[in-house]
């Protein structure tokens, strides 16, 4: 009796349990409430001095990373692959706090469109979670299916704009053997002046999420069409006058490292 018991708890516990159909369902329903990836903010007021012969530095409140600036209908693909993080809670934080890695085509100098893809790291009282998506701003960001992505997880992330006004977005899981592929068409236009890969603060609704120690995201083999970042612009993220990341380019990697609390 008591073993039938155990295993009719077992049992309703399993339907109770969503399926992964149900869990990417939910998360659509989170982005449909408003996940959205902004344009680089600049920090208003005075920010900190920095200086750097090889890679001037800039201070945002919601990126941190690198970006190539040129003339208008440069940059055509973007490209970069990065080990998934363990996202923790920042010293003296609790609740949900989330940060994403992405690559994308313009939101720095040219602000009406962005083609970007990438991976948000999300964690709640030691609970983490992933969620890989794609996005052409001003459009809301919108989740994968298909894919699975776990810390430790190593992940090819590129965007390719076919026109100013269509494209693709790319994630391959070297880990897992998975890739996932979303084409658009008809979209705002691109200025195609701008390539970055950045860790961004995203927005939920109309304000930034709380941000996650996300330790260090390093982006190797950043490409955009055979041009290396290393004459990139540095971005480092600064919110209520602290400056939260440490971001630096070598060769074809961009390395972003949390420094907040």
């Amino acid at each position: 009796m008591k073993f039938s018991a155990a295993l009719l708890a077992l049992v309703s516990a399993a339907a109770a349990f969503p399926s992964s159909r149900e869990r990417f369902e939910m998360r659509q329903a989170r982005r449909a409430n408003g996940r959205l990836s902004q344009p680089k903010q600049a920090v208003q007021g005075p920010t900190p001095q920095a200086t750097n012969a090889t890679h001037p530095t800039q201070f945002s409140t919601n990126w941190s990373g690198a970006v190539l600036v040129a003339g208008s209908s440069t940059f055509k693909t973007v490209t970069g692959t990065f080990t998934v993080p363990t996202p923790r809670e920042p010293s003296g934080g609790s609740g949900t706090h989330s940060s994403s890695a992405w690559v994308g085509i313009d939101g720095d100098t040219c602000q009406t469109a962005i083609l970007q893809t990438g991976i948000d790291f999300n964690v709640n009282g030691g609970s983490v979670s992933f969620d890989a998506w794609f996005e052409w701003f001003p459009a809301f960001a919108q989740d994968f299916s298909g894919i699975t992505v776990r810390a430790g997880d190593s992940i090819t992330t590129t965007v390719t704009a076919t026109s100013l006004t269509s494209g693709t977005a790319t994630i391959v899981n070297h880990s897992t053997g998975q890739t996932v592929s979303h084409t658009f068409s008809g979209q705002p236009s691109l200025c195609q002046e701008n390539a970055e890969w950045i860790v961004e603060d995203f927005q939920q609704g109309n304000s930034l999420v709380p941000l996650s120690n996300f330790g260090t995201v390093t982006f190797t083999g950043a490409s955009a069409g055979g041009t290396s970042p290393s004459g990139a612009t540095i971005i480092n993220m600064e919110q209520n006058n602290r400056v939260l990341t440490s971001a630096s380019v070598s060769g074809s990697s961009v390395s972003v490292a949390y420094t907040g609390p």
